[in-house]
């Protein structure tokens, strides 16, 4: 078992000094006088929020926040691989017989995500009946953890390295929640590790309709899409989703395959950072106000991560290779399945498409959220996790736990 240890974070003031210098220097493109959000990120915002980074920022408050939670740190080491330091949040519920939750962040997300979520999940009052041992760690080449230094680290060596944290925790079987590459981590998970991995709670579907091989299911499929009998949140979802894969996909394309040429803007520029992240804060959500102390923490979490910023883009390149790599659809079997709609994802297909991921014993269409739905809307994301895991939810019992 890998030994596990506390870890605080600390600040460090050169490097805080370092940040400001450079937001002082930076060279800022011009804009043309009618330019919106269909350009880019405005130029005014950008340097409103860089002004803000630079000269209010509380970095005290940023570190207060982080080491309130219970940060820790283990050893795992992956097949073919150096050994890793995976930085995790863990929270028990005071429960010994609470569901093990692994929340899985993704891109340009963090451990932080689940912030809002601990009070509402471990408290089982707060929870419906239903309580949980929380885990939430910073992917490998993101947050506190350490970086990867050879090529082939994929979704396979993701999946094999949560995996061992969870069992290096002493929890044989547990549950995992995520989107984004949470998902799909999750995922690659369920068919690597079933007897572990029993239930999965996606707020990110990467459905497909069904396919001509199953006619019983494709013929009434094919009539329902040409007569275009789809609710209006599927119908708006399904146009979001198409006009997405047309404006919203040059940042995937150039991360699956220059990783390292977009590496050294988001190294050295703090700037470019924060403009790149930004905009998908802005794009990918329900309306939600961000405020700028909320933008420069998400950024910080990837201006000061361990292994720093470029790092967290070349799992979009080895998604695409190994064992596993990244694709929608494909039914799983053996692990349940939870399935969350928010309206401002990023893709958001028709529930009918959902039965071809897996069996599925959950499903919940939101009336808000959108990409960082954990974060946006917590209490939707508690909700459903409480009606699923609770009494007479499609995931009771479903994970064997310790009840000494």
């Amino acid at each position: 078992m890998a030994a596990i240890q506390k870890f605080q974070f600390q600040n460090s003031p050169g490097g805080v000094a370092k940040l400001r210098e450079k937001l002082s220097q930076t060279l800022f493109p011009d804009e043309l006088e009618d330019a919106t959000w269909d350009y880019g990120v405005p130029l005014q915002d950008v340097k409103r929020v860089a002004a803000y980074w630079r000269d209010d920022f509380d970095w005290k408050k940023f570190e207060d926040r982080i080491n309130k939670l219970p940060n820790y740190k283990a050893s795992v080491t992956v097949d073919g691989f150096d050994p890793l330091e995976i930085h995790f949040v863990h929270k028990r519920s005071s429960k010994n017989n609470a569901i093990p939750l692994l929340f899985l962040h993704g891109w340009p997300g963090s451990f932080l995500e689940v912030e809002k979520l601990l009070p509402l999940l471990i408290n089982e009052k707060q929870s419906g009946g239903a309580s949980f041992h929380i885990v939430a760690p910073s992917l490998p080449n993101h947050g506190f953890s350490s970086g990867v230094k050879s090529r082939g680290f994929g979704l396979s060596q993701y999946s094999e390295a949560m995996h061992k944290l969870m069992l290096s925790l002493g929890y044989d079987q547990f549950a995992c929640a995520g989107g984004d590459w949470g998902m799909c981590i999750g995922r690659v998970m369920s068919q690597r590790f079933p007897t572990s991995l029993k239930v999965c709670y996606y707020s990110l579907v990467p459905s497909t309709p069904p396919s001509p091989a199953t006619p019983w299911t494709f013929v009434p499929f094919l009539i329902k899409h040409l007569l275009k009998m789809y609710t209006a949140a599927e119908s708006e979802g399904l146009a979001r989703s198409q006009e997405f894969q047309k404006t919203g996909m040059g940042y995937y394309q150039l991360q699956t395959t220059r990783p390292q040429t977009i590496g050294y803007l988001l190294a050295d520029s703090p700037v470019g950072l924060l403009a790149w992240i930004y905009e998908k804060l802005r794009d990918w959500t329900d309306n939600y106000p961000w405020t700028d102390e909320e933008i420069c923490t998400w950024v910080s979490m990837y201006w000061f991560s361990t292994a720093g910023p470029a790092a967290s883009v070349r799992l979009y390149y080895e998604s695409l290779r190994g064992e596993f790599p990244t694709k929608s659809g494909g039914y799983v079997p053996h692990v349940k399945l939870g399935l969350a709609y928010f309206p401002k994802e990023i893709f958001r297909l028709p529930k009918a498409w959902g039965s071809s991921l897996g069996e599925v014993v959950f499903e919940h269409e939101h009336e808000r959220g959108g990409h960082f739905a954990s974060w946006e809307v917590p209490e939707g994301v508690a909700g459903d996790l409480q009606v699923m895991f609770g009494k007479g939810g499609g995931a009771y019992g479903a994970v064997k736990v310790d009840k000494n």
